[in-house]
């Protein structure tokens, strides 16, 4: 091993049944460093951290860890506690209905024979050395999110951690309690801990990371230093464009110059929801199509759930047609003609043992009442249309949906919606993981329904799309918008820029 090196890992193998999720994968990580694992959707971060924690066993390639005596192997995860490798994940996994001592030991007592007292003063030594500002014997329950993650970092150090992988850890915390969270990151890194720090937060990264691992398509971008690397050059590796050689693709309609005195059909002031994203301004024309863009985890998502209540609303007015409404929940949203494709289809959109004639028309019977039923020939006719007018491929109107492939219930979905008849439709990964041939119908489609006077708030990971399909694109970074492009600044290096640097020239956030 490397000199400091406390894990290795070379040219690392690991394949599933038709996915090479890692392809000679490669890290280091010191001792005392704090080691971003940066990489989009799909890039290899979890895989690899199942290989280094013994979830998965690699394929192929060597793991050697400081005080092993040649290759480490790791088999189970088991093994890689006794290894001295811990893991902490974004969902906190301890039991909130014991204490925090209780916690920090379970699986490490004797029963009936532990010594409470000895228990409980061990963990309050812990909780002391490291800083964390709880007592042994409060319940975990009463502690914050941010205090919780401390407690479950303070298990894992306590069993001889030298390497610690946390796992999106600050995703539910606010910025003090993210504070709180680096300062105890600061004081395992002067203890000599190894930390992977798994976000997708870039003011994150550059404020806590010492060097930062890339991994596209399962494979290794490269291994840098944080700060000899540029923001603007981190995002270009994880989305695999360099901005020098990126065409300058031009987006959706952008004919209308005097679209800004228009009333919008619907806009929103400071809108701010319980899913942690800033109050945000927002607003789309009729006819339009915009768009959300940023890495992942920026915050695109939370956006559209608040404009659709579907995450509880706490703060913001929002306007139809200049009027003032109030939508705190789904419901509200569709008796005003907003309708909401989800990110997870098959979380939040299809409802699998149904057919795909009950998925299609299930937004419209709650519209009319569940105590109004459609009779069973319109729901028919409905389906029949739709299945037509999206060709969806299905057996018939009956299949149940979760018999169809996954760009068939897209369709579906995207029916059931349209039957709808809205003002306004948000489609949020309307094209994720479904072939070329369906993304381009569903792109077609989006501009088609904003020429007949549908608004259309269009989210996608592939910046490439976006650009063909919108007009007009609002830029996040760490949950809060950071500018807003149009026109000619439409663009691939535009969009990287903004996310890298921030900018809120012409933007709307709010800090």
């Amino acid at each position: 091993m490397k000199d400091k090196a406390v894990l290795e890992l070379h040219d690392i193998h690991k394949s599933f049944p038709g996915v090479k999720a890692l392809q000679g994968v490669d890290i280091t990580l010191r001792e005392g460093e704090i080691h971003a694992l940066m990489g989009e959707n799909g890039a290899g971060k979890s895989t690899l951290i199942k290989v280094i924690t013994g979830v998965y066993v690699k394929d192929e390639g060597k793991i050697y860890l400081k005080g092993v005596d040649g290759e480490a192997h790791i088999h189970s995860p088991q093994d890689a506690q006794n290894l001295g490798i811990s893991t902490v994940y974004q969902e906190i996994t301890l039991c909130p209905n014991l204490t925090v001592a209780e916690n920090m030991f379970i699986g490490r007592t004797k029963g009936v024979l532990t010594n409470w007292k000895k228990m409980n003063r061990d963990a309050n030594k812990i909780l002391e050395s490291l800083d964390i500002p709880a007592r042994a014997e409060q319940q975990l329950a009463s502690c914050s999110l941010a205090i919780q993650q401390m407690v479950a970092i303070a298990r894992a150090v306590d069993m001889d951690c030298k390497v610690l992988i946390l796992d999106e850890p600050t995703s539910s915390l606010d910025d003090s309690e993210v504070k709180k969270l680096f300062g105890l990151m600061r004081d395992l890194k002067e203890k000599g801990v190894g930390i992977i720090f798994v976000t997708h937060f870039l003011d994150q990264v550059y404020e806590v990371c010492d060097r930062i691992t890339v991994l596209r398509d399962g494979k290794l971008v490269g291994e840098y230093e944080t700060d000899e690397l540029p923001r603007v050059q981190l995002v270009s590796k994880m989305l695999g464009k360099e901005i020098d050689d990126l065409s300058d693709i031009k987006g959706g309609d952008t004919k209308k110059e005097d679209e800004t005195k228009q009333t919008p059909l619907y806009e929103a002031k400071g809108l701010q929801s319980n899913a942690g994203i800033k109050p945000f301004d927002f607003y789309i024309n009729k006819g339009e199509v915009n768009g959300f863009t940023g890495l992942l985890g920026s915050g695109r998502s939370e956006c559209v759930r608040a404009i659709f209540g579907a995450d509880r609303v706490i703060g913001g007015e929002v306007k139809k047609n200049g009027k003032t409404v109030k939508i705190d929940k789904p419901i509200d949203a569709m008796k005003n003609g907003i309708a909401y494709l989800p990110e997870d289809r098959k979380l939040d959109g299809i409802v699998g043992d149904l057919s795909v004639r009950e998925n299609i028309i299930l937004a419209s019977q709650v519209l009319k009442g569940f105590f109004k039923p459609f009779s069973k020939a319109d729901t028919y006719k409905f389906a029949e249309e739709y299945i037509k007018l999206l060709d969806i491929k299905t057996a018939s109107a009956d299949t149940p949906i979760k018999q169809l492939s996954g760009g068939n219930q897209q369709k579906a979905i995207v029916a059931r919606w349209l039957l709808m008849h809205p003002d306004y439709l948000i489609l949020d990964e309307p094209t994720r993981g479904i072939d070329v041939g369906t993304k381009v119908d569903i792109q077609k489609l989006v501009l088609k329904l904003a020429s007949e006077g549908m608004s259309v708030t269009f989210i996608s990971s592939e910046t490439d799309e976006m650009l063909r399909t919108c007009s007009r694109l609002v830029v996040m970074r760490d949950r809060k918008v950071v500018g807003e492009l149009k026109g000619d600044e439409l663009t691939q290096s535009g969009i990287m820029k903004t996310i890298a640097g921030g900018s809120e020239e012409g933007g709307n956030g709010n800090d």
